[in-house]
């Protein structure tokens, strides 16, 4: 289902919920302008629907002592649906992996890491990435800083086309 195909409440509990998923029902549904309960069954709906994948904190890795962030671009050998599967369990399986991304182009993968130090990247790298099965080629960049981080989408793009289109 698209996100045309939600109405304008839903899409505001999307919109609220992914600005603070710590909010209370209560606090939601004033938001929104409904009231609790049907508030709480949409969410619920959104929620079995697949519109929302779970509710997270946004934590500070280097707060928390993951100094190095890192892209890798990742080519590989083989770009068989099966190969390809298979990298991508891999990647799921590696802790320091925290998205792996599908492309279209020159490389086949691009990977953001994190890690506590450059010693410990420098370890995954050579002991798992690069010697990974059907692992072709990697480059990588290390992240100096970042100017946005920006979970989710942006509801007000979505809000303009749909309004465009009425």
């Amino acid at each position: 289902m698209a996100g045309s195909k939600l109405d304008p409440i839903d899409r505001k509990i999307l919109a609220e919920l992914q600005s603070d998923g710590r909010m209370t029902n209560v606090e939601l549904a004033k938001r929104v302008g409904i009231s609790a309960p049907p508030c709480l069954r949409r969410m619920r709906t959104l929620e079995e629907s697949g519109y929302i994948r779970g509710y997270h904190a946004q934590v500070d890795s280097r707060e928390l002592g993951f100094e190095v962030q890192v892209f890798a671009m990742v080519g590989l050998e083989s770009q068989a649906e099966a190969d390809l599967s298979a990298f991508e369990r891999k990647c799921r399986d590696w802790p320091l992996v925290r998205e792996c991304h599908m492309l279209n182009g020159e490389v086949d993968f691009v990977l953001k890491c994190v890690a506590p130090d450059l010693a410990t990247f420098h370890s995954f790298l050579m002991s798992d990435l690069t010697a990974a099965e059907n692992v072709a080629s990697v480059k990588t960049s290390l992240v100096i800083r970042s100017a946005k981080e920006e979970p989710g989408v942006p509801f007000e793009v979505l809000e303009e086309r749909l309004s465009k289109s009425a």
